[in-house]
C-alpha cells in the first residue's frame, strides 16, 4: 500500500478545524441561551409590574366603591376572588377582569394583609434579582434598589382625610391655622 504524501496531514487539520468549529458553536449556543434566559426574565418582569399594578388598582376600586346611596363602603376584600365578583352587591361588579397568576413563579401571589386579615396588596414569591433597579413611575419609587422581586409590594394605602373642625356659632375662624380669635 502506497501512501500519498500530505493526505494524512490534511485529515488531521480537518479534524482540528471541525473540533474548533464545534467548540465555537457550543460557546455561541451557551451565550444565546443565557441571553434568551435574560430576555424571558425581563419579559416576565414587565408582566409582573403590569399585573401587580392591576391588583393594586383593583384593591383601590374595591375600597372606594360607593353604595347606591352615595356612601362609601371603605373595606378591603377577604380573598382575591372578591375582586372579580364583589360579594357586597347582588349584581356582578368587577374590579379586575380576571385573576392573574404571579408571572415570576407561575403560581399564586403572596398576599399582604392588614391586621383584620383583609387583603391590602400582593407581591411575588420570587427571590430572583430584578433587572430594573430605577426609573419606576410615581407611587412605585420604593421599588428602586430592591434586591428581590418579592420586595416589590403592590399595596393600596388609602389616603387619610383630616376631619375638618366645625365652627362653633360666634367663633371666628382664621385662615390657615384654624384657631379662634
Amino acid at each position: 500500500m502506497t501512501r500519498r504524501p500530505g493526505i494524512s496531514d490534511e485529515r488531521g487539520a480537518v479534524l482540528i478545524m471541525v473540533l474548533v468549529a464545534v467548540v465555537i458553536l457550543g460557546l455561541s449556543a451557551g451565550i444565546a441561551g443565557s441571553t434568551w434566559k435574560d430576555l424571558m426574565q425581563r419579559s416576565r418582569e414587565e408582566e409582573l409590574f403590569w399585573r401587580g399594578d392591576q391588583y393594586r388598582r383593583a384593591l383601590e376600586s374595591f375600597f372606594e366603591t360607593k353604595t347606591g346611596k352615595g356612601g362609601g363602603l371603605n373595606s378591603f376584600p377577604a380573598k382575591l376572588a372578591d375582586l372579580v365578583r364583589d360579594p357586597r352587591f347582588p349584581e356582578v361588579r368587577r374590579h379586575i377582569r380576571r385573576l392573574y397568576p404571579d408571572p415570576m413563579t407561575g403560581g399564586d401571589w403572596v398576599l399582604i394583609t392588614n391586621p383584620a386579615g383583609r387583603i391590602v396588596g400582593v407581591k411575588s414569591g420570587s427571590d430572583q434579582r430584578p433587572f430594573r433597579q430605577s426609573g419606576f413611575p410615581e407611587g412605585y419609587e420604593s421599588f428602586e434598589g430592591r434586591s428581590h422581586y418579592s420586595d416589590w409590594e403592590f399595596v393600596f394605602t388609602p389616603k387619610v382625610k383630616k376631619p375638618q373642625r366645625q365652627a362653633v356659632p360666634g367663633e371666628v375662624q382664621l385662615p390657615g391655622n384654624g384657631q379662634q380669635q
